[in-house]
């Protein structure tokens, strides 16, 4: 999407930001609603909110999957003119490349009057997917972890494919990378590879040595600088096994 390079950073940025707090909100089920379309609508510069969904990617559906909000026809317009207005392009990065697809492939879903109960698009995408480029599965766990990192926004339910199933595959590189992130204090980075670290679990892979849940918390204390790093620990609290029922019994 190389166009969105020539928004100047700090307007892209707090575009960016502006809408992970939208998220957010519509995530906790307070402030503002999840609609896409009423944002961008109301945003003082369109090509930069619209730039702030193409680059959120996958995140822009989290309410939907995790949370139940609804996701209208003129939601599904943003995202898609999202993805036109800023079109996949030979320059970008390959982890770029991979979200996109799946922000696409998350569209078909969502697509007014899709029966979404078998979720076809993303079955089919998860089948198919030579031209996602995969961390080569040999790769040391360092910049393993950070490739990970960068890739935070697959990390979502409902959302499988080959990135996923490597997830599962190393978690002792994803526990690594994660302690490494927080003994260093990069807590972006540890937000977005806890969203992973809280997936595996729910798909049933043990992190020998690493408790997940107390991990968010401390990010939820510490770490929370920045709407788009709270949107990511939001999600890893979100997406640990049964935690949402263990705090309204007050645990």
């Amino acid at each position: 999407m190389s166009q969105a390079d020539s928004a100047p950073s700090a307007e892209y940025g707090a575009a960016v930001e502006s809408l992970a707090a939208r998220l957010l909100d519509a995530l906790r089920g307070t402030g503002h609603s999840a609609s896409l379309a009423v944002h961008v609508d109301g945003a003082a510069d369109t090509k930069a909110a619209l730039a702030a969904v193409r680059v959120l990617g996958p995140d822009v559906f989290a309410p939907a999957l995790l949370a139940s909000t609804a996701f209208g026809p003129d939601d599904w317009d943003v995202v898609a003119e999202a993805l036109s207005v800023f079109p996949a392009s030979p320059e970008d990065p390959p982890e770029m490349v991979c979200l996109g697809q799946a922000t696409n492939a998350l569209l078909t879903r969502f697509a007014p009057g899709a029966d979404r109960s078998r979720d076809p698009a993303i079955e089919e995408q998860a089948d198919r997917e030579p031209g996602v480029p995969l961390l080569p599965e040999t790769l040391h766990w360092r910049p393993w972890s950070q490739g990970m990192a960068r890739l935070s926004s697959l990390a979502l339910p409902g959302l499988p494919g080959p990135v996923t199933e490597q997830a599962v595959r190393r978690v002792t590189a994803l526990k690594r990378g994660l302690t490494r992130s927080m003994l260093r204090r990069d807590y972006p980075t540890a937000a977005r590879l806890a969203r992973w670290a809280a997936l595996v679990q729910s798909r049933g892979a043990a992190l020998p040595g690493l408790d997940t849940e107390p991990v968010v918390e401390h990010l939820e204390l510490c770490g929370a600088v920045g709407a788009r790093t709270v949107l990511d620990i939001e999600i890893a609290a979100l997406l640990i096994p049964g935690r949402q029922e263990r705090k309204g019994c007050g645990a």
